[in-house]
């Protein structure tokens, strides 16, 4: 499974074009929520192909702290490497704490940036694709 950190509609649609596009025998499941997404991993990881995060979540009408994508890295962090990450967050400062985080534990990690309109086109596909072994 693809596992996406993500509570941007647009992009949620984006990312499941991408990973359709890419690997559609893959299932992908979202989070909106840091905690949420912590409290599913403790016992789906054996499942996780891949794991894509971003940082800076929005407040949910019913959860007003969504966590951020520290906060799953952390716990990652904890945890033995079993699949590669990717950070796709805009937060440059939070982001290279995750990269720490991952890091020091081991983790096999990209970054990806979202700049422009088609980075999750361009951009994560590049990176999804070759983690998975997916070719062209």
């Amino acid at each position: 499974m693809i596992y996406i950190l993500e509570d941007d509609e647009d992009r949620i649609r984006q990312f499941r074009a991408a990973a359709a596009a890419i690997a559609p025998d893959v299932p992908v499941r979202f989070w909106r929520s840091a905690h949420s997404m912590i409290a599913d991993l403790q016992d789906g990881m054996g499942d996780a192909s891949i794991i894509s995060l971003d940082h800076d979540l929005n407040h949910l009408v019913d959860e007003p702290d969504p966590g951020t994508g520290y906060d799953v890295a952390k716990l990652l962090g904890d945890l033995i490497p079993c699949c590669p990450i990717v950070i796709h967050t805009s937060n440059a400062e939070r982001g290279s704490w995750m990269e720490g985080a991952l890091q020091l534990a081991g983790w096999q990690y990209d970054r990806v940036y979202p700049i422009g309109d088609d980075w999750i086109a361009k951009d994560w596909v590049s990176v999804v694709r070759r983690r998975l072994g997916r070719q062209e």
